[in-house]
């Protein structure tokens, strides 16, 4: 039998390894492909493209040393971030939260990095850089170099939300369900709801695009808090802030949004894509926790008759009436429901299995509070606030607001802080030189708001302002919204929820209160951090003003100079008997 010499049948060693090279390169890149388009990691990856690593201080002793030398005076300055870091928001950076679960959308909320990663250093504005156009015509044009972000325009326009003109952006109005602008569509509603009567006058926008819906509305004397989440449509928010509307990022995903119970008269949503009825109604739930009792939710959009869409419909339809929600209108694919001002309705048998929250329940409590599977009661707070009971707009401004809060004689403190406000407001202005009240300020924050009475003395001047109420104080922010302002909870140990540069003015009282544990006394966190966050959301040429101690203020002074600000500081009016002093502080417009 004869033997075939394999050997000189088989293939050179070296033409197999160049073989066996190819092939393993080839699935590596198959492999990275797949990653990219299926799991969490190309959301991480992409954005890590976009998002450089900051300066930061590894060694948390390194860290401490720093921040203590910058309170001292003994460090003259603090170090500038990358270029690329000119968009950077610390609490929504895609490279660390595509990481995280997308169950509900819980990466897509607010998560922070802790204090050890947190970089010092100062975000640059953008090449090109201009200061804002003024309001209000900034509702209709911006800079297009203030945020050169091409993909909205590119994507809608066609639906009139923005288009490139020039050096400009231009916002005709327009939005995806209400393409021919939203003066027509706000006309539209206002056949079924009262828009114009000032019954009405906070209102929020939920998944808002550019905020148009909420600009034009201020017409009407309403004022809309819009919001939406940091995703593809790049800068939504920004684009608002910019143009002067008042905006927030936020996602409905697994917490409350931060605001508080029964604050808002009417809620809107323009395909805004929310699943209602997801997680056995557990979204529907959270709108009803905010809406005022009798106020009017307004879905535009899928799935308000909707092609493909009946059983989502017939869902939210019958969600609605197991709320007893009464139904105003259904308009082509816009449906308005009106909420019932009384308990009528839960504990009700329905097919979502509804339950009332018990009283002791704290409906407000919506500081990274998880959302509840129980329907919040009206009961469960005490007190006039429902449409029809609470006063119209501008008299619910000045009047006490009926709720129960925390504080005692709240009337008579609600009346005297409205007083001093106005006071202090006018000293601003005529002793400070501040420069509020004409177009160069439009974008305000107050960041220890108490009963709102800063914004309420502002009311008449050309401003919208952002009352935060630190959620470690007690709880006002409900009196806030009963006067007919807007705001939010916020824990200054933590970054704001908004893009860089979107505040034309920062105020606040007593900031060393924010950094503090009430019951100890002892820091929870320092103020070298929270003035950068400060600088970070500031605009160039924007204002802080800063009312505390003589010591307070002196520690404040050395801090500004490190981050560029160019500080005064001056003494109280007169009925303060010398006990506060005021820090004027104007940001400097620095380019890398």
């Amino acid at each position: 039998m004869r033997h075939v010499n394999l050997s000189s049948s088989k293939r050179n060693p070296r033409q197999w390894r160049i073989l066996d090279l190819i092939t393993a390169v080839f699935f590596g890149l198959l492999f990275i492909f797949l990653l990219l388009v299926f799991t969490p990691l190309s959301g991480s990856l992409s954005a890590s493209s976009r998002q450089p690593h900051l300066i930061s201080v590894s060694d948390p002793q390194q860290r401490h040393r720093l921040v203590a030398a910058i309170e001292l005076g003994q460090q003259q300055s603090i170090e500038t971030c990358p270029a690329g870091a000119v968009d950077h928001m610390p609490c929504e950076d895609p490279r660390r939260n595509s990481q995280l679960s997308r169950e509900m959308n819980y990466y897509r909320e607010r998560h922070c990095p802790p204090p050890e990663e947190t970089p010092l250093c100062l975000i640059p504005p953008p090449r090109g850089y201009k200061i804002s156009v003024r309001w209000p015509e900034s509702l209709y044009k911006i800079w297009h170099s203030n945020m050169p972000h091409n993909k909205i325009a590119q994507r809608k326009g066609h639906q009139g939300w923005m288009k490139l003109e020039g050096p400009h952006f231009i916002f005709p109005g327009g939005g995806t369900m209400f393409p021919d602008g939203a003066v027509q569509y706000i006309e539209k509603l206002g056949q079924y709801i009262p828009i114009n009567s000032n019954v009405l006058r906070t209102a929020l926008d939920m998944g808002c695009g550019v905020a148009s819906f909420g600009g034009f509305l201020l017409a009407q004397n309403i004022l809309t808090m819009s919001f939406a989440p940091r995703d593809s449509h790049k800068s939504q928010i920004q684009f608002a802030l910019e143009r002067g509307i008042p905006a927030f990022s936020a996602m409905l995903g697994t917490r409350r949004l931060p605001f508080p119970a029964f604050g808002f008269d009417l809620v809107h949503c323009s395909r805004c894509l929310i699943p209602f009825t997801a997680y056995n109604a557990t979204y529907f739930i959270e709108v009803d926790r905010l809406l005022r009792p009798g106020g009017y939710l307004v879905i535009s959009g899928p799935p308000v008759q909707w092609p493909k869409l009946d059983k989502e419909w017939s869902d939210l339809q019958g969600v609605a009436r197991a709320f007893c929600y009464e139904v105003i209108a259904v308009d082509g694919n816009t449906a308005i429901w009106k909420k019932p001002v009384e308990d009528t309705c839960l504990p009700n048998n329905n097919e979502f299995g509804l339950e009332s929250c018990v009283d002791s329940d704290d409906p407000s409590s919506a500081w990274y509070f998880k959302l509840k599977k129980c329907v919040s009661r009206r009961s469960s707070i005490k007190g006039e606030y429902g449409i029809g009971t609470i006063p119209k707009w501008p008299e619910r401004l000045t009047a006490p607001s009926r709720r129960s809060t925390h504080l005692k004689n709240d009337a008579d403190v609600y009346e005297a802080d409205t007083k001093l406000w106005v006071r202090r407001v006018a000293h601003y202005k005529n002793s400070l030189n501040v420069k509020l009240g004409i177009s160069s300020i439009r974008n305000v924050m107050d960041m220890n708001a108490f009963f709102g009475g800063f914004a309420a003395a502002l009311i008449s001047d050309p401003v919208w302002v952002m009352n935060v109420v630190p959620a470690h104080k007690p709880s006002t922010l409900d009196v806030i919204f009963d006067r007919g302002l807007i705001g939010v909870y916020h824990d200054w140990c933590e970054p704001f929820s908004t893009y860089p540069r979107t505040y034309d003015m920062i105020h606040v009282v007593n900031i060393e209160s924010l950094l503090k544990e009430q019951a100890s006394g002892k820091n929870r966190c320092n103020l070298v951090d929270l003035m950068v966050e400060m600088d970070r959301i500031l605009r160039p040429e924007g204002t802080v003003v800063v009312r505390d101690t003589p010591e307070v203020i002196e520690r404040v002074a050395r801090v500004a100079r490190t981050v560029r600000w160019i500080p005064t500081i001056y003494d109280t009016e007169p009925e303060s008997h010398g006990t506060e002093k005021i820090l004027v502080a104007t940001k400097t417009f620095w380019k890398l």
